[in-house]
């Protein structure tokens, strides 16, 4: 492991911006030592750490007494304290309207991310709307606007139903003219219940996707058409093989393709939780309910085990992997965390996944504390590379520089204003 000195020394290569150059003081900036530093990619976390945040951007970063902060700044002591970069979720639902998505956008902001990818069912023009806004104490979010899949009668009508090539090609044309994050597309037969996307259907999607410059990522549960997509030139996979156990043809595959990226959105673990953490973050009744239906659920586990074994091996074999948690609460965040942990990945691993390797996929200028990066952030009360459910302790979040009231969210949310 790389000295702290040595760390620090790389990381203050970068950068004190404006005031620097103008001689003018810059009145926002702010500059927080002491704390334990989480980079985000990988490396030795900074003891006694210091970094300047300036207009919602980190500007430096280094060791205590390393940075010289503008005139007129201020300073937050984080001494006990250890930082990480906020979480950053690559498969999310968001909903349409906006008074719920700026909803649902403070929540997750709550709980400590700071970028959200609506992916596939976004309906209307709002999610395109929104990327571009600065939502007061919420998180920053990404849309792919309407998914494609085959025809699903009786699920969501939202995404496009596509049943031929010339299908797949508008479908992805009408995208591209909404300048979506990425194409979503389920490939599922829900269990026998539908005819899913042919290889003649998503090679078309992927190959109109790429001609205009966009991205696809897969809904997918099989091994064979995981196999599939990977050959037709999938950028991405939503979900993890959920049917079997990957085998040495599907691993090849993907380390031949080393830029696909897994973001494998665990099931349930099937063991009962204690949810105890939640306390005071949502209405009393509702916790005592959630907490009564935790149980022991063996079939559960069963499915769990799969998935966590397929992505046991992909980490193991060097694939790239991302954090989503797919589905709309946003303290789940914390709990697909552990389950990744609990799947064999190390809490170093798991929280590059889920900040800088997420980031990166959704092409979002965060998820590491450097130089030039978004400052989204979170201050927490113990170090989770010690225990990965230390993302829970939340003393703040910061979101461009901004912390959020948490607070007043909380008091909002629970009904004790």
């Amino acid at each position: 492991m790389k000295s702290a000195k040595m760390l620090a020394g790389l990381l203050s290569v970068a950068l004190a911006v404006s005031a620097c150059a103008t001689g003018e003081s810059t009145s926002d900036a702010v500059l927080y030592e002491g704390a334990q530093l989480i980079i985000g990619d990988g490396g030795a976390v900074l003891d006694n750490s210091a970094f300047l945040v300036e207009d919602g951007r980190f500007t430096a970063v280094g060791a205590a007494g390393s940075i010289e902060a503008p005139e007129g700044s201020s300073h937050v002591d984080l001494a006990g304290k250890t930082v990480m970069p906020a979480i950053v979720n690559a498969h999310a639902h968001l909903a349409s309207p906006r008074p719920d998505r700026t909803e649902e956008l403070q929540h997750w902001a709550y709980y400590g991310t700071g970028a959200v990818m609506s992916l596939g069912l976004d309906d209307g023009n709002v999610g395109f709307e929104m990327r571009s806004e600065d939502i007061p104490n919420g998180a920053r979010s990404r849309s792919a606007g309407r998914g494609i899949t085959a025809p699903e009668e009786g699920r969501s009508e939202v995404p496009f139903w596509i049943t031929s090539e010339a299908e797949a090609r508008a479908a992805v044309q009408e995208l591209a003219t909404e300048e979506v994050d990425f194409v979503k597309i389920w490939v599922d037969d829900r269990g026998g219940r539908y005819e899913k996307l042919t290889p003649e259907l998503y090679g078309p999607v992927i190959d109109e996707a790429h001609k205009l410059g966009l991205r696809v990522t897969a809904h997918v549960f099989t091994l064979e058409d995981a196999k599939g997509l990977l050959r037709a030139g999938i950028d991405a996979f939503a979900h993890g093989i959920r049917d079997q156990d990957v085998d040495d043809e599907l691993v090849q595959l993907w380390t031949d393709r080393p830029e696909v990226v897994l973001v494998p959105n665990l099931p349930n673990p099937g063991v009962a939780l204690d949810l105890s953490w939640l306390s005071g973050t949502i209405p009393a009744e509702r916790l005592r309910e959630m907490q009564a239906a935790q149980q022991d659920r063996p079939a559960t586990q069963e499915s769990f085990g799969i998935q966590a074994r397929n992505l046991d091996r992909l980490n193991s074999a060097g694939i790239k992997i991302a954090f989503g948690t797919d589905g709309s609460s946003p303290w789940t965040s914390h709990q697909e965390m552990e389950d990744m942990v609990r799947s064999g990945m190390t809490p170093a691993e798991v929280i590059v996944a889920a900040t800088s390797a997420s980031a990166e996929l959704m092409e979002f200028n965060a998820g590491s504390v450097a130089a030039g990066k978004l400052a989204d952030f979170v201050v927490l009360d113990a170090n989770p590379i010690d225990d990965i459910t230390n993302t829970r302790r939340i003393s703040d979040v910061y979101i461009r520089g901004q912390r959020v009231e948490r607070e007043s969210l909380r008091e909002r949310w629970t009904g004790s204003e």
